[in-house]
């Protein structure tokens, strides 16, 4: 292997002309093109910059300068670009930006020439052929699916958009999300896509239906999180956390997901997710810092070359970069990376991309810098040709459907550039890779071609393409062996390390270092059974074992493990069997109420002195739908024969997942994501996991439940008898202890609605006009929102103009909305109030609402209320109010990291003194507040020089 650190790719600012050499600036991505010619590079400088890799890996073609360095400068963009992605074609370049902004760059001989407003001179003609505006906010993250069908992005918008890769018109967005987005990939046999987001989750999604396959949180639980200001800033100044997928594994078996950790958070590592059953037993563990990006090799590779490419005899190889500034690539049969390239950058690993050969590895960093680890073939053994990983991913069977008549990638009979972009010769058993560039095409039909100019003003319109929901045999169970969990590297003790010598001349006396270990070792599990996420290897034992060999049929069945029989490819995919998977679409019954008789069960007798709810109904049918899915929670009682069956049913197909029989009618059913839930009229509740498994004993609660409703983890049960129920569900445990609804109602109140927010906190309208959470802290009802405030307060939201609550609007507007419609108008609106009335309700309704938002932890919802709050309290001129608000967000004055615990620099996810900037700004802009402002902006300042 050859490593290499060219200094001339770089991106910097504008030289001025009393400075001649410019710092460089961070490199955020980095993409090699699929014939291996060029690379693309994005960067804090806003620009696309394409460099030929000849110089890179040649080193007389570096002194020559033939084929030239540098090809070409784009700069359309005007923010920085974050990620930059060749098409499968080649012809294409998509871009993302934090101007919110996609483009896309098409090939244009004619615009080669001087870079307008600089020195640069673009050798190779780019031209912005397809503007994609759609995001909200920066654009993180690119990917084109297999065969350039679709073009994902994503980003700090929380949403995933899906673009036509033909037309680049927008097919679909997809906005489950709860954080920002960060990273996109396809599934290689087109199947799924998988996200990752900062709400510490990866979803994977069915490219037939765009529905929502699974959700995998467990590695990412404990996972850091992110500071973020503007990514320009946040990266360079305080090293944010992404939770990314970048790449799938060439055999389409498995995704690695940086930013996870082991172990409470305090090992990181990169998980490994296995496919169809969406979980991560498999942790490649090592790097001392955050696991920033991972890729995998584009080949699939053979453990014993004179086998065929079946199942078990394949591995993959896929290289992690972190914010330890170390670069590690791992081969998936050997518990020890293949190497470990230590202070090679000075700074974090931003994004990592392998050439399509599978030789060569790009790293780019926040340092401004590029690197390039160059394999030799006799290192990359068992590597395959691009034909046979398209043959095995047959095994799937999975056919994506049918493109437009007349859609198609065409290749032209001769090369579209006269610049000559020479690709490095090496000796490649994958094949001969084109030199030419690929040219992608957009046709109606034979005789007709529609033409890609300018930004494609006048493109055909045809109607959306909408693939057929399809469904689709799942696969074989996991590969990867469910023993073996976790793999480490870097022990300085150990003795098979083979440090190899070929590094960059004249490097520092700190050089880098790069470390490799023997393969050929024996199995770890016959020493640590288990499923425990530790190092399991100490200095000096054998480190390789082949992660999903199938081998070893004694290991297997001797340990309870799967057996062999169970993991043979025959290549046919193996449906994966279902609790009630043979029932059919049950047609919706006619509901009818029950009367209550011998065998429907009974209400428990209620004390006298008890708040009595009324009671739901005892019906025959009754249902729950989870949020934004297709999935369905049904109940059907049976009182005559006393069989009360309980179904999962999930996607457009309605399939039954499992059922359950009760021994009581259920009464109420309720279902999220992540749990279902069923009231019985004995005053018990099941809870059970997506796929049917009780998650938590049966509750017995003492009388019937009048209330029962969820949110993401939490359920919440309010019973006849006045008593609230709040659980964690993932957890197992209880919010707070049993509560009673006694000092919220009474003889003229009664309760009209109850809920649980996302955070767990009960949520109880009642008809006096008030709404209530049980805050566990200070143990007792607090009053979220009341109409007293309407009569008075100039920023009471009540009902919105359409007459309809906006499915956008925060938690505590949508209690004020419902407050509202439950109240009516004031009357008292044209009464005459004394002085000072509408100010004092303002403020307090303002002081009230920020309260109830950090109740509900509504972070938006805070923010907002507090720069309303202080624009009043400036337009009002309320000096003390404002210097205790200032002194507030501030905080101690010499206040350090783990000198005083008494103050927390963070609220509801937000730095306090970065709200206090915002804040300030408004004060100065009063005329009574301006000199305080001031000052207290200069002590943030010095306060911001002395952390």
């Amino acid at each position: 292997m050859r490593f290499t650190k060219p200094d001339w790719v770089i991106h910097r600012e504008q030289a001025t002309k009393s400075e001649q050499n410019p710092k460089p600036l961070s490199i955020f991505s980095v993409h090699v093109h699929p014939d291996g010619s060029r690379i693309a590079t994005g960067g804090l400088d806003a620009k696309v910059r394409i460099w030929s890799t000849k110089p890179i890996l040649n080193e007389s073609a570096e002194v020559s300068g033939r084929p030239p360095k540098s090809l070409s400068t784009l700069s359309m963009h005007t923010g920085p670009v974050l990620a930059v992605r060749w098409a499968f074609s080649g012809r294409w370049l998509a871009s993302g930006s934090d101007d919110t902004i996609v483009m896309i760059w098409d090939l244009d001989p004619s615009a080669k020439g001087k870079l307008w407003g600089s020195d640069e001179v673009n050798v190779e003609g780019w031209k912005p052929l397809k503007r994609l505006p759609g995001h909200e906010s920066d654009v993180t993250d690119l990917a084109w699916a297999p065969g350039d069908r679709y073009l994902a992005s994503v980003g700090l918008d929380s949403r995933v958009l899906i673009w036509c890769g033909f037309t680049l018109e927008r097919l679909q967005v997809l906005d489950l999300h709860r954080g920002f987005v960060k990273g996109v990939c396809w599934d290689p046999v087109g199947e799924f896509l998988a996200t990752a987001s900062d709400d510490r989750s990866v979803k994977i999604w069915r490219t037939s239906d765009w529905g929502l396959e699974a959700e995998v949180e467990k590695p990412f639980e404990a996972s850091p999180g992110t500071f973020f200001r503007r990514l320009r800033y946040a990266m360079l100044q305080f090293g944010i956390k992404l939770l990314t997928v970048r790449s799938w594994s060439p055999d389409g078996a498995h995704i690695t997901a940086s930013n996870a950790t082991n172990n409470q958070g305090f090992v990181f590592i990169a998980a490994v997710i296995a496919r169809n059953s969406w979980t991560s037993e498999i942790s490649l563990v090592g790097h001392e810092n955050t696991v920033e990006v991972s890729c995998y090799n584009p080949h699939i590779f053979v453990r014993n070359t004179s086998q065929p490419v079946v199942t078990s005899n394949i591995c993959s190889v896929v290289a992690l970069g972190g914010d330890d500034r170390s670069v590690s690539v791992w081969q998936t049969k050997s518990a020890r990376p293949l190497i470990v390239a230590k202070d090679v950058f000075e700074r974090q690993i931003l994004d990592l991309s392998w050439s399509q050969d599978g030789l060569a590895l790009y790293a780019v960093s926040s340092d401004g810098t590029m690197g390039v680890f160059h394999f030799d073939p006799e290192e990359m053994e068992g590597i395959c040709p691009l034909s046979a990983q398209k043959e095995y991913l047959k095994k799937f069977g999975y056919e994506p459907p049918p493109l437009r008549a007349g859609f198609s990638h065409q290749e032209p009979p001769a090369a579209v550039s006269d610049v000559k972009v020479e690709t490095p010769a090496r000796a490649n058993s994958v094949g001969q890779l084109s030199n030419g560039v690929n040219t992608l095409i957009a046709k109606r039909n034979t005789k007709k071609r529609v033409p890609l100019v300018g930004t494609m003003s006048a493109p055909p319109q045809p109607s959306k393409i909408q693939p057929p929901v399809t469904t689709t045999s799942r696969l074989n169970p996991p590969s990867i062996s469910a023993g073996i969990t976790s793999y480490s590297f870097d022990d300085p003790t150990d003795s098979n390390k083979m440090p190899l010598d070929r590094l960059v001349p004249g490097s520092s006396p700190r050089s880098p270092t790069i470390s490799s270990w023997n393969r050929n070792t024996r199995h770890p599990s016959d020493q640590f059974p288990g499923n425990e996420d530790i190092e399991m290897f100490d200095a000096h034992s054998d480190m390789s074992v082949q992660i999903n060999s199938l081998n070893d049929e004694e290991t297997f069945s001797t340990r309870g493990k799967r057996k062999i029989s169970d993991l043979i490819d025959d290549g046919r995919p193996v449906k994966a069997r279902t609790l009630g998977g043979d029932q059919g679409r049950r047609e919706r019954p006619v509901v009818r109420e029950i009367v209550s008789g011998s065998n429907a069960g009974q209400n428990f007798a209620q004390s006298s002195n008890s708040v009595l709810l009324p009671t739901p109904p005892l019906l025959n049918f009754i249902t729950a739908k989870v949020d934004g899915a297709q999935d369905v929670l049904e109940c059907l009682n049976k009182v005559d024969d006393g069989l009360h069956e309980l179904t999962f049913r999930t996607g457009a197909m309605q399939q039954t997942q499992w059922l359950d029989f009760l021994p009581s009618p259920a009464i109420g059913v309720t279902v999220t994501k992540k749990f279902c839930a069923a009231a019985m009229q004995d005053g018990c509740i099941n809870v059970y996991s997506p796929t049917g498994r009780r998650m938590m004993p049966t509750m017995t609660l003492g009388s019937v439940c009048a209330y029962l409703c969820s949110s993401y983890d939490f359920l919440m049960a309010l019973t006849s008898s006045g008593t609230l129920h709040v659980w964690n569900v993932k957890k197992g445990r209880a919010l707070c202890a049993a509560t009673s609804i006694n000092p919220i109602v009474g003889p003229n109140a009664e309760v009209i609605s109850a809920s649980v927010s996302q955070n767990g906190a009960p949520v109880i309208h009642v008809s006096s006009g008030y709404a209530y959470s049980y805050d566990p802290e200070l143990l007792t009802w607090v009053k979220l929102s009341d109409k007293w405030w309407a009569g008075g307060s100039s920023v009471w939201q009540g009902r919105s103009r359409t007459g309809t609550v906006n499915a956008n609007r925060g938690v505590v507007a949508t209690i004020e909305n419902t407050i509202s419609e439950q109240t009516g108008p004031d009357d008292g609106a044209n009464r005459e109030r004394p002085n000072w009335w509408e100010a004092a309700l303002t403020l307090g309704h303002l002081e009230t609402r920020l309260q109830a938002a950090k109740v509900l932890e509504s972070s938006t919802e805070y923010k907002q209320a507090l720069l309303v709050y202080a624009k009043r309290i400036a337009e009002d001129g309320f000096r003390g109010k404002a210097e205790e608000l200032v002194k507030e967000l501030f905080g101690p004055l010499y206040w350090r990291p783990g000198r005083d615990d008494s103050w927390t620099p963070l609220l509801l996810g937000f730095h306090k003194r970065e709200l206090l900037r915002e804040v300030l700004s408004i004060f100065a802009k009063s005329k009574t507040l301006t000199k305080m402002a001031l000052d207290w902006q200069d002590m943030l300042k010095k306060a911001a020089i002395d952390e």
